[in-house]
């Protein structure tokens, strides 16, 4: 039996036992002697008696070994501004904000809403939060005025904490007239704004508003407040729900028990070395991996306020690895894909030394093979490819490079981890052969890390997850896992078409047309036929100076999985739509080739891009 084997099976036997031991990483003020309080049944709660702040676990315990170490490093290329924090100046700086929102009146429990670009002040306001038993919901940075209302209203918040503006590739994002807007549809009224004024934009500052620079001067650093393992730490709202928004609840002990130990079992990190996720505060992957994780293990966070390609080029990531001795990177896989388009060759990261990064972890949208192999090749480092989502908080499934280093396979994120009961099951919930495709589901009780409950709904959460297959939690992914117990994703289980009676995922078609050397990207979606129920269509956007003949890319398809794909119709794009986050909007390009008036998502980068493709897509 090899090192994960051994540990994954221990954590399934024996998960009070795994999980005690794992928490010995965090220090408490009150240490767990429960471990799982299963009373509640289907809703589970990790530690359930014992007392600790995450903030502390994060800043304040780390000051005296390595209080002189830099915690965060902001680096943003659309300001010119590269800044360091060491602990030491981020405890204070925490501490200082804490005092603000005290000042505020925000008392252990309230919400404070986080509605900022990608600023230290940013990670600044979560540690705050933290730091007094607040409750922070981050809201990214320039959504639309109508979905912030939503979440205002949902999480009620006491202080809303603002920047005037973010700063995209060539531009500048005024803020405060979104969220100006916001607080009047929103029936809830916070007390009081805290405004962050940019150089680029001054802020507006109201009668309940104070700036940011008013608001610390006028406060006394406040000290961690313990709080219960079970109280929630933040809420995160998921995108693409309609109606009242989705708000997934992460608690605190579970989530600084599992974070801690990913760093070191799946991501390697030890104290003191740098690790950069190169995404956003506003998405899961921002909460879990830019502000968290790294500084509960102790190590060096990176802040970056630019882009893969555009701030200034397709070079930014590797001068970023360079500068700040990157150790180990994590991004998705949609920015590999932007920086190979525009630089085939690798030509921008011929020359840079990037000799401390030893390891590259993708996720967030279905690796295709041929970004992996070209990540790999460039880098001469392995590429992980791992598999979680917004609700799980941490990797479901990766290479848990930590433990054992178990060779990653083209296609696949590799093996579940610790405490993940991953199955794949029929229509009927019961396992398939492997290499059969299924539903991917995960058997209860969840680990640590993942979310317990939605924000104020137990019963919408038990509806959406836990009772189409009774004792599971429904991923809504699809895929399989082979006789290794490797699991494979093919895409949501949404995705999956029904062609004249034969189930075909859009994702194996994907992965073949990505495998074209012309083709940088790519989308397959079901569209209606009235003769066939369901077929298949393709959008491509190729690499740089590069060509390619739709008849080429059908036939391309056609050769590598058959007739039955059906797959008769590509369009060749100059892009495809994509939220912030790097997720291609699927679901709102079938919509819009289904014929329905299609809204813009509030998470869309770019909406000129899905206004183009209208014309095409409609039927």
């Amino acid at each position: 039996m090899g090192a994960y084997e051994e540990v994954y099976r221990r954590s399934l036997a024996d998960p009070a036992g795994f999980w005690r031991a794992a928490a010995e990483g965090i220090d408490w003020e009150r240490a767990p002697d429960r471990i799982l309080d299963d009373s509640e049944a289907p809703i589970f709660r990790w530690f359930p008696d014992a007392e600790l702040n995450t903030c502390w676990n994060a800043v304040d315990r780390h000051v005296a070994e390595r209080g002189d170490q830099d915690a965060l490093i902001y680096d943003s290329p659309v300001t010119g501004v590269v800044r360091k924090y060491t602990y030491r100046e981020l405890r204070d700086q925490v501490a200082l904000f804490a005092g603000a929102l005290l000042r505020a009146g925000v008392e252990r429990g309230d919400r404070v809403v986080v509605y900022m670009a990608m600023v230290p002040e940013a990670v600044v306001a979560m540690l705050a939060c933290a730091r007094i038993g607040a409750v922070h919901s981050v809201v990214f940075g320039g959504f639309g005025a109508s979905e912030l209302a939503k979440r205002i209203d949902d999480a009620r918040p006491k202080v809303i904490v603002a920047a005037s503006c973010g700063i995209e590739a060539g531009r500048v994002v005024p803020y405060q007239p979104m969220l100006d807007a916001a607080c009047d549809e929103a029936t809830h009224k916070p007390a009081t704004r805290i405004i962050l004024e940019r150089e680029q934009i001054s802020g507006k500052i109201g009668r309940n508003d104070l700036s940011w620079h008013d608001a610390i001067h006028q406060a006394e650093p406040a000290d961690c407040v313990p709080v219960s393992a079970t109280d929630p730490l933040y809420i995160l709202y998921t995108s693409g729900t309609t109606g009242r928004p989705k708000g997934v609840v992460r608690d605190n002990g579970g989530h600084a028990v599992a974070l801690h130990w990913s760093m070191a079992n799946i991501f390697t990190i030890a104290p003191g070395e740098v690790f950069w996720a190169a995404s956003d505060v506003g998405w899961v992957v921002g909460h879990s991996y830019i502000v968290y994780a790294p500084l509960l293990a102790g190590a060096t966070t990176i802040l970056y306020e630019g882009k893969p390609v555009g701030t200034p080029d397709a070079g930014a990531f590797w001068r970023v690895a360079e500068r700040h001795r990157v150790s180990v990177m994590f991004t998705a896989p949609t920015a590999i894909r932007a920086i190979r388009r525009e630089d085939p060759d690798g030509r921008l990261a011929a020359g840079r030394d990037l000799g401390a990064l030893r390891l590259l972890f993708l996720a967030g949208e279905r690796l295709d093979t041929p970004t992996y192999e070209w990540a790999g090749e460039l880098l001469g480092i392995p590429v992980v490819d791992n598999w979680w989502q917004t609700e799980t908080g941490w990797p479901i499934a990766a290479s848990p490079r930590g433990i054992e280093a178990l060779p990653t396979r083209p296609g696949s994120p590799s093996v579940p981890m610790p405490g993940y009961r991953v199955r794949v099951v029929d229509e009927a919930g019961n396992d398939v052969p492997p290499g059969t495709e299924g539903a991917i589901v995960l058997g209860l009780p969840l680990p640590p890390g993942c979310l317990p409950t939605l924000w104020g709904d137990d019963e919408r959460y038990v509806r959406s997850y836990l009772s189409r297959f009774q004792g599971n939690y429904l991923t809504g992914d699809g895929g399989s896992l082979d006789q290794d117990h490797y699991l494979y994703v093919s895409g949501r289980t949404d995705d999956v078409i029904n062609v004249a009676g034969h189930r075909l995922s859009t994702g194996s078609m994907e992965e073949a047309l990505a495998a074209h050397p012309s083709v940088a990207e790519c989308a397959v979606i079901g569209v209606a036929d009235p003769l066939k129920g369901q077929v298949p269509r393709g959008l491509v956007v190729l690499r740089a100076g590069a060509a390619a003949d739709p008849a080429e890319l059908v036939a391309w398809v056609r050769e590598r999985i058959g007739a039955v794909a059906s797959l008769r119709r590509i369009d060749v794009v100059a892009a495809l739509p994509k939220t912030r986050s790097g997720k291609i909007l699927r679901g709102t390009m079938r919509g819009i080739a289904g014929g329905e008036d299609a809204p813009v998502p509030s998470t869309i980068e770019n909406p000129d891009v899905l206004e183009a493709l209208r014309t095409i897509l409609k039927p």
